[in-house]
């Protein structure tokens, strides 16, 4: 095992590695341009190819065409160029194609502040392109370290699932400096929990069957199986078809492959303090839930019955987590309020579910416990530049 003082680009840019990933294609883009540099090193390294596109569209093709050819791929970006991804993301989704995309948030809209951490991409994360009839995978470190893991974890669920998987980090976790520890063999790769499957070549010809089957190898071109690859709905040989009854069973492919063995990946969240009816659930995600375990640790010591949520695996949302009738609070880095509204429709009826919105930088442990007491009080909860709490 060796150890490093570095950024979650570079623990992002070895997970990645150690997946397998042997082709990377991307734009440089703050905060995500380091991983992108990286890439540059370290591939030719270990007999894989970097390329630097001439826009993000045009990388996550390259990655799809890499993918199509037997490569492990992956590309890298922030929120200005997740949105130009919306073209090839549903080309890889319809297509079956397995790839891995890593968006660190910014804060927007559009170009923002480069510098700045940000949320707003929660939904575009779930709603990638064009069209619905899908599902996706979106999975949330918090560090640099778990950076690492979950790059790891997104190219296993994505060769299983055959489909585009997205980690969603946010700037604190892609250029903060941290402790790392890299394996260097597969025992320590198992000790830490890492999941490695090869790519593995379809024979055909029954390259999208219209159930729910996972462990399916992706269509790869060439190598004698005969395959088709294209956006329009395919036959089950892959061939393009108008019909809707064809259309019927390709999307519930699309979405059911990947809801009906959640199992596989729903086990990452993380839970402090749920066990004994907490009378307040603080619900976070990304850098903002280190801040938020700490301040929940602190209102505990207070007296205060509050726990924690951390969620891990965004998409599918993890809807059994909600099963409490009690008070909410998701904190958030963005202003308008995202996550919040898929916990105000998981929760049970009557359950109260209140917002802590915050930008550019991360909420202060004595925001939060201030935010805990007046909620529990059945106080308004206000904010800096807010008359009244508004989402």
């Amino acid at each position: 095992m060796k150890r490093y003082l570095e950024t979650g680009n570079f623990a992002i840019t070895e997970g990645a590695i150690l997946a397998g990933c042997r082709f990377f294609a991307g734009y440089p883009i703050t905060p995500a341009t380091e991983i992108a540099e990286s890439m540059s090193r370290r591939l030719p390294r270990v007999g894989g190819y970097y390329l630097q596109a001439e826009d993000e569209c045009a990388a996550l093709h390259l990655c799809i065409g890499a993918s199509l050819g037997g490569l492990k791929a992956m590309t890298a970006t922030s929120g200005p160029g997740y949105i130009l991804y919306a073209d090839p993301y549903g080309w890889a989704i319809g297509c079956e194609t397995p790839l891995v995309v890593l968006n660190s948030g910014r804060v927007g809209p559009v170009s923002g502040i480069t510098g700045a951490p940000g949320q707003g991409e929660f939904y575009l994360t779930r709603y990638p392109t064009q069209g619905g009839n899908f599902e996706t995978i979106v999975l949330a470190p918090n560090c640099a370290q778990e950076a690492m893991f979950i790059t790891v974890e997104a190219f296993y669920l994505s060769e299983r699932f055959r489909t585009p998987v997205t980690v969603l980090a946010d700037q604190l976790i892609t250029d903060g400096f941290e402790d790392i520890s890299v394996p260097e063999n597969e025992d320590e790769m198992a000790e830490m929990g890492f999941r490695i499957l090869p790519r593995k070549i379809h024979p055909g010809p029954d390259f999208y069957p219209p159930t729910d089957a996972i462990d399916v190898p992706p269509v790869v071109l060439g190598h004698n199986t005969g395959a088709l690859c294209s956006d329009w709905t395919p036959t089950e040989e892959g061939y393009d078809i108008e019909e809707v009854e064809d259309h019927h069973k390709h999307a519930y492919r699309l979405i059911y492959k990947i809801r009906n063995h959640r199992y596989l990946f729903n086990h990452h969240f993380q839970k402090k303090y749920m066990d004994d009816d907490p009378e307040l659930v603080v619900v976070s995600y990304g850098t903002p839930s280190r801040v938020v375990n700490t301040a929940v640790e602190k209102a505990r010591s207070g007296g205060l019955k509050v726990g924690s949520l951390r969620l891990i695996n965004l998409w599918p949302f993890p809807d059994e987590l909600f099963q409490a009738r009690t008070k909410y609070l998701t904190v958030e880095l963005n202003w308008d309020g995202q996550l919040v509204r898929e916990v105000k429709r998981a929760v049970p009826k009557d359950s109260e579910v209140h917002f802590m919105g915050i930008c550019g930088e991360l909420p202060s442990q004595l925001d939060l416990t201030e935010a805990f007491e007046k909620i529990l009080r059945n106080q308004p909860l206000a904010r800096k530049g807010w008359k009244l709490e508004a989402w």
